[in-house]
């Protein structure tokens, strides 16, 4: 599977902004600010799990079945907006 450039850039800064709540413990920062940033972070890792699983459907879509990525991404929007 190709990765998006975006994707790993969206990686690396769940990775920094787990790097911060390790620091955030370190320097006693209170509960309720850590678990905003956890909050956040799981809220990246989501969305990120949402891009890879879908960006991995279109290649698979496109490379079986010689499609246009333009017609694959209508039809993805189309599913996740429910319409």
């Amino acid at each position: 599977m190709i990765c998006d450039v975006n994707l790993k850039n969206r990686i690396k800064r769940t990775k920094g902004q787990m790097q911060g709540v390790l620091e955030m413990m370190d320097s006693d920062h209170a509960c309720m600010d850590i678990v905003v940033q956890l909050k956040a972070i799981r809220a990246s890792i989501d969305k990120a799990i949402g891009i890879l699983t879908t960006e991995n459907l279109k290649q698979a879509i496109i490379e079986t079945n010689n499609v246009s990525s333009k017609k694959v991404e209508d039809a993805i929007s189309i599913i996740i907006k429910g319409i």
